[in-house]
């Protein structure tokens, strides 16, 4: 049975419903009697009659690897390599990726080329504009594969650029980018990270940022990593970073780099804002923020968050088409490069208590330092927590320090962790294992609030909302490896 029914609202709109057999009628709304069945002849509808009348290739399965190189350089990439999604290389980021395109079965990782001079210079108007102009443009990259890809039927989806924009309703609970670049392109065969944690290609050097593509087919061929890496261990990169944070030894302090060149993304935005909050007036707002510190903080809203250093890139004389001047004249090269970053004159954002505290006034005297807040304590989930003990870790708080802590939370979260900090060192692993230099037993939201700073650990301890075995002395010392 087939029945056109109108329905007249006041004669001025005319709405016509096509009721198949089994359909049933409730007060005007017509739906269907099984569930999935369709108020539309839908093997009639014009959209599916034109759909089957076009003949339409079956998209392919494999993705031949020549013909794929070419339409991504053809996008725009400067460099391009191929990861199968099962690869073991990249088996850590694995779930990440699914969550992201559950139909990913290969991986695309794209290079673009930054023009060097603009990074290298120490004026950051200059280099924050090549930073953004190249991450805009990494993203027309990946976006216009994807394109080209859904043009042939082949599914596809591609990340953002360098991590950014972020997923922030994740921010203080759990990882917050979607994709991890750095490592796909390491197994895509683009590079190696070099001891300052830039991916460093073998021609262009680290004057380059990563894209990402998840694709819905296998491809012919897969890219390898590389059997060397570019970096040549000069340590440039170390004498250059004004906080510290990358030392001769290859140990990366996360939180110094963060805390200042990072100053005007999410933590320190967070903290601006609060400092904001806090102030009275006016002129107590000014006595903790300059004048160019506002305007720059309204230049990073307005124009896009911008970089404070960034040395470490801007320094690094790896890769073919970078080394040149390097190898002819070091020592004019030091001159031209390097000294005009290690000697301005420029605030450096430290947080009180830490590393990068010490670090600057004895390496560069010259050079202010602001303790101020990171926000890597604004944590919502003990699994944040968790994961930003190694981020935050001070190896120069912690000397002298050697023991063993044993967490357990309870409540909305519950978890077991193993804490061990010896000769400078951490290591955190799930479960509780081997004997314990001091225990604790929380409840998961006191601890996160006492962590943010909400509340003091006395009240805690009172409510018997936290409980511990050992030394007090023990819970400073761990407390002082953290500061934020």
């Amino acid at each position: 049975m087939r029945t056109d029914i109108k329905f007249d609202y006041g004669n001025t709109s005319h709405y016509s419903f096509i009721i198949q057999e089994g359909c049933r009628r409730d007060r005007n709304r017509f739906e269907p009697a099984d569930e999935g069945a369709s108020l539309v002849d839908l093997a009639n509808h014009p959209t599916v009659v034109s759909h089957r009348a076009e003949a339409k290739a079956s998209p392919p399965h494999t993705l031949d690897a020549g013909r794929l190189r070419s339409l991504c350089l053809e996008a725009g990439a400067d460099d391009v390599g191929f990861v199968e999604v099962d690869r073991e290389d990249i088996a850590a980021h694995r779930a990440d990726i699914i969550g992201v395109f559950p139909r990913t079965k290969s991986v695309i990782s794209i290079v673009c080329r930054m023009n060097r001079e603009n990074i290298r210079t120490p004026m950051r108007s200059i280099a924050n504009v090549e930073f953004h102009h190249v991450v805009h443009e990494t993203d027309g990259v990946v976006r216009e594969i994807v394109s080209r890809l859904e043009g042939i039927g082949v599914r596809a989806i591609n990340a953002a650029a360098v991590g950014f924009p972020m997923e922030m309703d994740r921010f203080g609970a759990g990882k917050q980018w979607l994709v991890s670049h750095k490592p796909i392109a390491e197994a895509a065969g683009l590079g190696r990270m070099g001891i300052h944690r830039n991916v460093i290609h073998p021609k262009f050097g680290n004057f380059i940022l990563l894209g990402t593509v998840l694709v819905d087919a296998e491809v012919s061929a897969y890219s390898r990593p590389l059997d060397y890496s570019p970096c040549l261990e000069c340590k440039l990169c170390v004498s250059a970073c004004p906080t510290g944070a990358i030392a001769p030894d290859g140990h990366f302090d996360f939180a110094a780099c963060y805390t200042h060149n990072y100053r005007e993304f999410s933590g320190g935005f967070t903290d601006w804002v609060n400092t904001v909050v806090d102030s009275p007036n006016s002129r107590a707002y000014r006595e903790k923020v300059t004048t160019a510190e506002t305007a720059s903080m309204w230049q990073s809203l307005s124009f896009g968050a911008n970089y404070k250093a960034a040395y470490c890139m801007a320094v690094c004389p790896a890769g073919e088409d970078v080394i040149g001047p390097y190898l002819a004249d070091r020592k004019q090269y030091m001159e031209e490069i390097a000294k005009p970053l290690t000697e301005k004159v420029e605030t450096v954002y430290v947080v009180a208590g830490s590393d990068a505290e010490a670090y600057v006034p004895r390496r560069f005297a010259h050079k202010p330092i602001k303790r101020v807040r990171n926000g890597l304590s604004n944590l919502r989930s003990i699994v944040a927590f968790l994961r930003s003990l190694t981020l935050v870790f001070q190896r120069g708080r912690s000397a002298g320090l050697n023991a063993a802590f044993h967490f357990t939370f309870v409540g909305r979260e519950a978890a077991e962790v193993t804490v061990e900090i010896r000769n400078k060192t951490i290591k955190v692993t799930n479960g509780l294992h081997g004997a314990a230099d001091f225990a604790m037993t929380a409840d998961s939201d006191a601890w996160l609030r006492f962590v943010r700073k909400e509340v003091k650990l006395p009240w805690l301890l009172l409510r018997r909302s936290v409980r511990f075995r050992g030394s007090p002395r023990l819970l400073q010392a761990f407390g002082r490896c953290f500061p934020s």
